[in-house]
């Protein structure tokens, strides 16, 4: 079984969002995520929850992230709510979503979102053990099959900010996207278990001047 250590995580060039973000708050404008979301085939999916460091105290998802291989929506549900369109969108059997250690965001979506029943996922957690990939982290997955290294800096940020910052929103859009990226590459067949080596990341890195 594959794996990879938080140690040569360090190693790896980090990962540079390429796509588009936007920011969308208001009920119409999820109207209109959905409009265009449900006409792909499948889309990456993460939520972010303001941290708390108070014992007892939690507080509701804050961020819904939907990604494209080319775009993001940062849908700010602590400003928008769940909206039914929305609610059916994450119900529906199609576009896939694709997420890891998507029960824990369903768990949290259920707490703004009365009979919450999602269908369509695809659990990365799952999905990558028939790769012979034994870490279940997003970090350690996406470092395993592309080799480079996916920033966690910004996950206790504040997620209810009044405006997400440009560090955050890269963050937020970095988790969909990747979890996409992830699961049409190895549907594609591009992983191969057999011949990885992470030694093969250090050369590459190496001769392009990218290891920090």
């Amino acid at each position: 079984m594959l794996s990879i250590t938080k140690e040569q995580i360090s190693l790896l060039p980090p990962v540079e969002y390429p796509g588009k973000i936007h920011v969308v708050d208001t009920v119409s404008g999820v109207r209109d995520v959905v409009t265009y979301l449900s006409k792909c085939d499948a889309v990456g999916f993460d939520t972010e929850t303001r941290p708390t460091f108070t014992k007892g105290k939690s507080h509701k998802v804050a961020l819904l992230q939907l990604s494209t291989d080319e775009e993001c929506f940062l849908v700010r549900l602590n400003k928008t709510g769940m909206p039914k369109v929305m609610q059916k969108f994450l119900e529906a059997s199609e576009p896939i979503k694709v997420g890891l250690s998507v029960k824990d965001d369903f768990h949290s979506i259920c707490k703004v979102c009365e009979g919450f029943n999602p269908e369509g996922f695809v659990e990365l957690q799952d999905y990558v053990k028939q790769f012979d990939i034994s870490d279940m982290s997003l970090q350690k997955v996406y470092g395993i099959i592309f080799g480079h290294r996916i920033s966690k800096s910004q996950r206790l940020s504040n997620w209810e900010a009044e405006e997400l910052s440009a560090p955050q929103q890269r963050y937020a859009s970095i988790d969909a996207w990747a979890c996409l990226k992830i699961y049409r590459y190895l549907v594609a067949g591009n992983f191969n278990p057999e011949t990885w080596r992470f030694e093969d990341f250090e050369l590459v890195a190496e001769k392009s001047g990218e290891t920090e």
